[in-house]
């Protein structure tokens, strides 16, 4: 259901030609028509970013998933473009790269007769390497493509619409060589499948820079039936590269993710709306939550407007290489502005000026049951939180039971912290009232409630009496026993 519904959004993109993706590219090889270097030969590009980080600008090229050796199309690594080796020792297996690399050149060069591909592979036949001028900081690992006179190879239309069908031959062929054809999970067809996905989910908390696998079984404890790999779940590639493109733009999208600890949540519609989860829970405006609580709860125009749009919401955390599906939501727009307003009034909580406009992040609140959010967040907090917050119902009592801890270790308790205790408490009944418990209740004659107004005044008295010197130990800690 998941790649499914992935799947589908992709078709709203506009995605990178098949088997291409945005790739970081530091160096541009300056050719002419004939293939002969113009001027030193490089040209560094930029990203913008600092030092070793800048990785050059990114362009769209030739993508392939490989753990041996396999060229890329006209755009690889110094060691399959130029020969070099990161370390002399494997100068033998980095030749074996760059002659797959011209013969890469050469197939597409003969297939697609581009003069510029021509240029290219006439440099790579026929020019001495060492003639180019390679900077002191030259790093082989860094991806270097071609110019021809000004127009990068890459680019062309021909030359993409040669990839594509070159992978897919590769495709055809390993499908011949292994007699294996099966139903793809997304699409539903017998077609080959990917034994591992060509593109990876990337900037996922804890992963991989290179990306992690959202389909993957690397030992036989995984495996079913005797299929490894990506075959556990068949998929054909273009379903993969789809899914999997569409998983990483919305990642990328500012108004379409939000990341917190170890999880990045995901979410998308299956019609355009203007409506943005992922910037009211991350940068909630008093406005704009006052004005979706009215919606629901206070009967105006807006409530009448009802808006069945699907909409979708997952969450993702790594481990080691694997994508960790965390949570998956399928709800309605209109259901989850309903669940929303009632988490941002819940929340409701008067501040020193007896001011309730202030609403707190999903960030804020999850923020205040640690320490250190990078170190000691798991991910189940951030993700029990969203979950109550665009599919109602209650949240868990060990969450209670952390906000207290980290009361009893700081010593004090902070706004957002009482914020989420009463969300807790008071997302335990459908029937609690908005404004309950926002602010002291001077009227409320329950023993418990009375007793807790005296403890509280008691202890502020012994700090009071205490200002020269720090408690260690109140009376609050000495009367009130927590279990464990």
């Amino acid at each position: 259901m998941l790649l499914e519904k992935l799947r589908h959004y992709a078709d709203r993109l506009d995605l990178s030609p098949p088997m291409y993706q945005k790739t970081s590219i530091r160096w541009l090889i300056d050719l002419d028509r004939s293939g002969h270097v113009v001027g030193n030969g490089l040209t560094m590009t930029t990203g913008g970013k600092k030092g070793k980080n800048d990785r050059g600008k990114e362009y769209e090229a030739p993508h392939i998933g490989r753990t041996a050796i396999r060229a890329k199309l006209l755009a690889d690594t110094g060691e399959y473009v130029l020969g070099v080796a990161r370390d002399p020792k494997k100068q033998e297996w980095v030749d074996k790269c760059h002659r797959a690399f011209v013969d890469q050149v050469r197939a597409c060069a003969t297939e697609t007769e581009e003069p510029s591909v021509i240029a290219v592979l006439h440099f790579l036949k026929n020019t001495d390497y060492s003639s180019l001028t390679l900077p002191g900081d030259f790093d082989p690992s860094q991806v270097l493509t071609f110019r021809v006179d000004g127009q990068l190879p890459i680019e062309l239309p021909s030359v993409q619409m040669y990839w594509a069908s070159a992978i897919g031959k590769d495709a055809q062929e390993k499908q011949k060589s292994n007699d294996q054809k099966m139903q793809c999970l997304i699409c539903g067809e017998f077609r080959p499948p990917v034994k591992r996905l060509p593109f990876k989910i990337k900037r996922i908390p804890g992963g991989q820079p290179a990306g992690t696998a959202l389909i993957s079984a690397n030992k036989p404890a995984f495996e079913s039936y005797g299929l490894e790999a990506s075959l556990i779940a068949p998929t054909c590639c273009d379903c993969g590269e789809r899914f999997s493109k569409a998983t990483n733009a919305l990642i990328q999208g500012e108004d379409t993710h939000i990341t917190i600890g170890p999880l990045v949540y995901i979410f998308w519609t299956k019609e355009e709306v203007s409506f943005s989860v992922a910037s009211i829970l991350s940068r909630p405006e008093p406005d704009e939550v006052r004005g979706l609580i009215a919606s629901v709860f206070g009967g105006c125009r807006e409530a009448l407007e009802v808006d069945d749009s699907q909409f979708y919401a997952t969450a993702f955390s790594a481990s080691g290489g694997r994508v960790v599906v965390r949570d998956w939501l399928e709800t309605t727009v209109r259901r989850a502005k309903q669940h929303l307003a009632r988490y941002f009034a819940l929340q409701q909580i008067v501040d020193w000026e007896g001011s309730t406009d202030n609403p707190f992040g999903w960030y804020a609140l999850s923020a205040s049951t640690v320490r250190d959010v990078n170190k000691e967040l798991p991910a189940n907090t951030p993700k029990v939180l969203l979950h109550m917050a665009l599919n109602g119902g209650a949240l868990p009592r060990w969450l209670l039971f952390q906000l207290v801890k980290r009361n009893r270790a700081e010593q004090k308790i902070t706004r957002p912290r009482a914020a989420l205790i009463k969300m807790v408490l008071l997302s335990q009944s459908e029937f609690t009232k908005e404004d309950t418990m926002v602010q002291l209740d001077l009227s409320n004659r329950e023993p418990a409630y009375l007793c807790g107004r005296l403890l509280a005044v008691l202890e502020s008295i012994q700090r009071a009496a205490a200002l020269s010197k720090k408690l260690n130990t109140t009376i609050t800690d000495r009367t009130v026993s927590f279990p464990v």
